[in-house]
């Protein structure tokens, strides 16, 4: 029962804080208070700059092909409809960008795509140890 009486006087001390006005708003809404650096002011509005583009990615995502004895097959799009690209050799390490949906290979739909644009690998014959992003 104290703990209650506690939290409700506690959550009603702070409200009243938040809702009085304290001095230092009535004197920033009187004059312009400078921008920080690397903040680009208009008017009297304060705006944050655009977010950085970023041009290269770091792919840190590698899985390792499963398949034993054979060739993992690299495609150009997420199903066994499209057509071999390139290989990967079994038990080797292999670069993730991101993952998608595709067609069904033994009941996975799971298809990652590697970086740059090289292709893509079934989610069935590749293991992943982080979580890959959707593309």
């Amino acid at each position: 029962m104290s703990r209650r009486i506690l939290k409700s006087g506690l959550l009603a001390t702070v409200a009243v804080f938040a809702f009085l006005p304290t001095a230092g708003a009535a004197t920033a809404s009187a004059a312009t208070i400078p921008a920080p650096q690397g903040i680009v002011q208009y008017y009297d509005y304060t705006t944050l700059p655009a977010p950085a583009v970023q041009r290269h990615h770091s792919y840190r995502t590698v899985g390792r092909v499963t398949t034993r004895h054979v060739r993992l097959n690299v495609r150009s799009g997420p199903s066994t409809r499209y057509r071999v690209v390139g290989h990967r050799h079994s038990n080797r390490l292999v670069p993730v960008a991101c993952k998608t949906y595709g067609g069904s290979v033994r009941g996975n739909h799971t298809w990652y795509r590697l970086p740059h644009r090289k292709g893509y690998v079934s989610g069935r014959y590749v293991r992943v140890g982080h979580a890959v992003p959707w593309c």
